[in-house]
């Protein structure tokens, strides 16, 4: 159960980040920064390693791939 814990919370972290992106691209009329972006991608990263750890060989890795 620990584990579908850690995978549910790494998910809802991903799906954030990109509302964040969107949200910001939309208020902004333009892109997030660039730095942002990179600080994303690296937070992204972290939770996919996370999510990987505990369920590996879920769609995750695959459906981040396309928020790029």
């Amino acid at each position: 159960m620990l584990a579908d814990l850690i995978w549910l919370n790494a998910l809802i972290a991903t799906e954030l980040i990109q509302v964040t992106e969107n949200s910001s691209a939309i208020l902004r009329k333009s892109p997030p920064p660039d730095s942002c972006l990179q600080e994303h991608q690296a937070l992204r990263e972290t939770a996919l390693f996370m999510a990987e750890k505990y369920r590996p060989g879920t769609m995750l890795s695959q459906h981040l791939t396309k928020h790029q």
